[in-house]
């Protein structure tokens, strides 16, 4: 389901979209083991280094952290987390000579003890939309529309709006916490983007919460966004 809705909220055909992927997913052989970890019916085992998705350029040395369930059949593998440290050097450094301390601090690294409820079935997204967010030293915590749920820690990275945007007003939520580690006045944005469906046309910033170097960012915060007619138009070209 988790996989429909996100098919689902990109305007995308399922069960076809399953199987229309860019590229393999990327192989563990050159990866440093880091460490395995099972806590009740939930595993985790983290690697490190070049994580080639096969799309060209030169891999960076990343983490990529692989989920597992256990059920009667045995442990089955559930997904894989792609953590891009770009923004975060010193974490790099320490993971290259084995050091942990990063993992134990993100909680996608760490096995919970609990598969998550099947989450409720959108409708197919009226607009496309994506939360973009940089948080080096944080965790940043939105929620759009009451629906879509998103988390990031020591992120510079980009997820797709659940149930997408629809016309009118459009509700973000967030909430921001220092992580081990971090000063809590670094840098930080947290924006949602509307994709458009009109080709040469940019993605517009519809929302944008944020802070230069040095200030401190708010605990929680609520405000809308709106589609209207105009945006509309430039979303679909109708």
């Amino acid at each position: 389901m988790e996989v429909k809705n996100r098919i689902l909220s990109e305007k995308r055909a399922f069960p076809a979209a399953v199987f229309e992927l860019p590229s393999p997913p990327p192989s563990l052989k050159g990866l440093k083991f880091l460490e395995a970890k099972e806590s009740g019916i939930t595993a985790k085992a983290a690697y490190y280094g070049k994580i080639d998705f096969g799309v060209g350029g030169e891999p960076t040395d990343n983490l990529l952290v692989l989920s597992f369930a256990r059920t009667a059949k045995g442990w089955l593998y559930d997904r894989a987390d792609f953590v891009n440290l770009a923004a975060l050097p010193e974490v790099r450094k320490e993971l290259a000579v084995g050091d942990l301390k990063y993992l134990k601090e993100t909680p996608e690294a760490q096995p919970s003890g609990i598969i998550p409820p099947i989450p409720v079935e959108v409708p197919p997204a009226k607009y496309i939309a994506k939360v973009y967010v940089f948080c080096p030293g944080r965790e940043v915590r939105v929620q759009v529309n009451k629906i879509s749920q998103h988390r990031f820690a020591n992120a510079k990275e980009a997820e797709v709006v659940i149930g997408g945007a629809v016309d009118g007003p459009n509700e973000v939520q967030f909430a921001t916490k220092k992580l081990e580690g971090g000063t809590g006045k670094e840098a930080m944005t947290i924006r949602v983007y509307l994709m458009s469906e009109v080709p040469g046309t940019q993605p517009i910033k519809a929302y944008e919460y944020q802070i230069p170097e040095g200030q401190t960012a708010k605990p929680f915060g609520s405000d809308h966004f709106q589609v209207d007619p105009a945006t509309a138009h430039k979303l679909t070209g109708r």
